[in-house]
């Protein structure tokens, strides 16, 4: 899988998100810090990754800042992205489950190496929901996306 991976220090759980998705097969897109010469701020580099999830050059995109709010916030402004700020593997799950997330946001500064590898597996191990009411639910979320402000 194509994975984009955007943050805005490099800091060590970062440097580790990435080694540890290239150890799982995926291929890595850095963004931010990750990347030298790259804008590290967390608004441009989340939108980046955001951005080639939306244009379907990268399958999902992981994205990071001090508290993952700033990542999260970036990431959905981009029509099409589902940015999930997931502190724990049981939310990682349900985001890939029931929201259908393509975007994982993280804390920096909360995610410890074994938690980032808890929630790693919940992430992946998830698949979407096909109950009707979830999609629907993700269905209206994308519509959101297509629809004028008022």
């Amino acid at each position: 899988m194509r994975i984009s991976v955007s943050s805005d220090m490099a800091e060590p759980v970062a440097r580790l998100l990435v080694e540890e998705l290239r150890e799982r097969g995926h291929e890595v897109l850095p963004h931010g810090a990750l990347r030298p010469g790259a804008d590290p701020q967390w608004a441009v580099c989340s939108e980046a990754a955001a951005r080639e999830v939306a244009a379907g050059t990268s399958d999902q995109a992981v994205v990071c800042c001090w508290t993952g709010t700033g990542a999260s916030i970036a990431a959905n402004k981009v029509p099409g992205v589902r940015a999930a700020l997931c502190a724990d593997a049981y939310t990682a799950d349900g985001a890939r489950r029931w929201n259908d997330a393509n975007v994982l946001a993280l804390s920096l500064r909360l995610t410890s190496e074994p938690l980032l590898k808890e929630i790693l597996d919940a992430w992946f191990a998830a698949e979407a929901s096909e109950d009707a009411e979830d999609r629907e639910n993700v269905a209206r979320v994308e519509r959101l996306d297509a629809r004028p402000p008022q």
